[in-house]
């Protein structure tokens, strides 16, 4: 990744499905739907928010494990049940007074494509549909729910905008 294009970021949003998990759901003995997410991006999350930039999660999905575990990373902005996710993106933008140029977006569906063509950077993981790669700038190392988050986390702490300031 072109360490340039990290100088404007203020703000990461991450899509859920694929990207913080391997894609895969599962249903429980309670009927209720379950993910496993990965720690290391937790972790990377969390140390974004504490350097001052603002975290959004877009997901077209609505179940209790996901809500739960945006609550407790203490997520600024969370959209769920949002199969049009564009307007969940236009809220933040209008909420945090950001402009595309200093978002970060990471998707790997379909539904992401809108944000992925609008946003600074848009980034993808190598297990994401061709749709979302074509208009991504960059693909992640690793699988989505592997810590792909994590990496491009890690990327913004190290060259972003509050990180120079510190």
């Amino acid at each position: 990744m072109e360490l340039n294009w990290l100088k404007p970021i203020k703000m990461l949003i991450s899509d859920v499905d694929g990207v913080m998990t391997n894609g895969q759901i599962y249903l429980d003995s309670n009927n209720q739907w379950k993910r496993i997410f990965s720690t290391y991006d937790g972790v990377g999350l969390k140390l974004l928010m504490e350097k001052g930039y603002q975290v959004g999660i877009i997901t077209g999905g609505r179940s209790d494990d996901v809500k739960t575990r945006m609550e407790f990373l203490g997520v600024h902005h969370f959209y769920d049940g949002a199969s049009d996710k564009l307007p969940c993106y236009l809220d933040i933008l209008k909420k945090t007074g950001l402009q595309d140029h200093e978002i970060v977006y990471i998707g790997d569906e379909i539904y992401d494509v809108p944000i992925l063509e609008r946003v600074g950077i848009g980034v993808t993981v190598p297990n994401a549909m061709e749709e979302a790669k074509q208009k991504a700038k960059y693909t992640t190392r690793v699988a989505g729910g592997d810590g792909a988050v994590r990496e491009i986390c890690n990327w913004i702490l190290k060259n972003g905008y509050y990180s120079r300031k510190s």
